[in-house]
Formats: structure tokens, sequence, C-alpha cells
């Protein structure tokens, strides 16, 4: 049988549940506000050339997986992007409806097809990424030591600089 509240042990554990100091001293919290601003930034900065923040990481990803190496897969652009699979394929198909890539049958896998950014999905890629990397700086310039802030999210992200897993879980 459970031992009943009381009034002493309900408010020692909304203290230990809700401690007195402010959520906006809590890493978590800050976390995810710094990403909503961000998100919201980068949102407004792709309206010019009709993207959204979905599409722009998919396209940009294919782009530059396209230019170290073979074409990516669906699946090895979701993984690249950390999106889910069919999130990936619809937003893809989006992606080709407006002629921004092209998807190709694998040369020995009729299964698998390749994404490759289109002439003008490289384009519109290449205008995306401008805008995105001007509103980074804007927004990222505030802190001091950059390098080490982006050392922190690839250790928190459990990643590499090549966007390896660092870890297995």
């Amino acid at each position: 049988m459970m031992a009943k509240a009381t009034p002493r042990t309900s408010e020692r554990a909304s203290r230990a549940q809700f401690p007195e100091t402010s959520a906006w001293n809590r890493t978590g919290f800050l976390l995810w506000h710094a990403m909503l601003e961000w998100r919201r930034k980068v949102t407004d900065a792709l309206e010019e050339v009709g993207l959204t923040y979905v599409q722009f990481s998919l396209l940009a990803s294919a782009s530059y997986l396209n230019h170290r190496g073979p074409s990516p897969s669906q699946a090895e652009l979701a993984e690249h992007t950390g999106m889910d699979v069919m999130m990936t394929s619809q937003v893809v198909r989006t992606l080709e409806r407006e002629r921004l890539v092209k998807r190709i049958a694998d040369k020995n896998d009729a299964r698998v097809k390749r994404i490759v950014p289109t002439s003008k999905g490289e384009s519109t890629v290449s205008a995306a990424i401008e805008l995105v990397n001007n509103m980074n700086d804007e927004v990222f310039g505030l802190i001091e030591d950059v390098d080490q802030f982006r050392e922190a999210l690839r250790l928190v992200a459990d990643r590499d600089i090549d966007g390896r897993r660092v870890r297995n879980r």
C-alpha cells in the first residue's frame, strides 16, 4: 500500500520538480528556445527563395553529398539530415515536382533512387545557402567563441565534424 502524501512531502516533491531557479536558467529549456528563434529566422530568410526549412535541408544536403561523392540514396539523405525516411521521400517528391532534384534509379539496385539536384536546384540552393549563412553570421556572431560553441553542439548531437556518430547507442 502506498503512503499517503502529506503536505510536507508534496511540497518537497514540488520543489524538486520545479526548483527555485528560473526555467530560463535551464540548459534544455534555453536550447529549445534558441532553436525555435533560429528556426524562425531561417524560415523567414528562406521565404525569399520559396523553400521551407525541410526542403532546404534536404536540397542542401543532396547538393553537399553530390559534391563530396556519389549521389545519395533517399535513405542516405534521410540519415545525413536526421529526418524520417518517409518524410524525406515525400519532400523529395515535392522537390522533384518543382524541378529542383531528379530521382535516378541506382545502377546496381532498381529499388534505390539516387537524388541529384538539377541546375535549377543548384542555383536555388546556392542562393538559399547564402541567405542562411548571412542569417547565421548575424545570429551566431553574438557568440564570442563560435568554434567552441560548434564543438559543444557536436558533443550534444553525438557527431564528429564529418557527421559520423561518435558513440554507439
